[in-house]
């Protein structure tokens, strides 16, 4: 029983790793570009959607629209930080600690950029 396995799984690699298995990712690579990964997540599409809909929000307003915690807009709001993106601004109103979000031109052309991708995606899928 063993064995078959070990077969069947020495089969399955050359298959797919074999001439055909190329030709089928190379097709597949041209017809289908990769996604931009990290606005693909839906919280930070929604974070960068947001953006684009609004000059600029406050950390509490982001997390009010995109219905998530502290903790999961910190932590997706930086990595697109980092990506460059988003800027973020810290300041104070009165005592109060301030942040506010702004989409980046480069976060401006990323976010167009999925989005004609997912429009040529779903045009493919209406041809077909």
């Amino acid at each position: 029983m063993a064995k078959q396995s070990a077969l069947k799984q020495t089969a399955m690699k050359r298959e797919a790793s074999g001439p055909r298995a190329a030709a089928r990712n190379a097709r597949g690579a041209a017809a289908a570009p990769a996604l931009d990964r990290l606005i693909h997540e839906r919280l930070r599409l929604g974070i960068v959607s947001a953006l684009a809909a609004n000059e600029s929000l406050t950390f509490n307003d982001l997390k009010g629209l995109v219905n998530t915690t502290d903790g999961n807009l910190s932590v997706h709001a930086r990595k697109l930080e980092d990506a460059g993106y988003v800027t973020c601004s810290k300041s104070f109103d009165g005592r109060l600690p301030k942040t506010e979000y702004q989409l980046t031109t480069a976060g401006r052309r990323a976010l167009e950029n999925y989005l004609n991708h997912m429009e040529t995606l779903i045009q493919q899928m209406r041809n077909t």
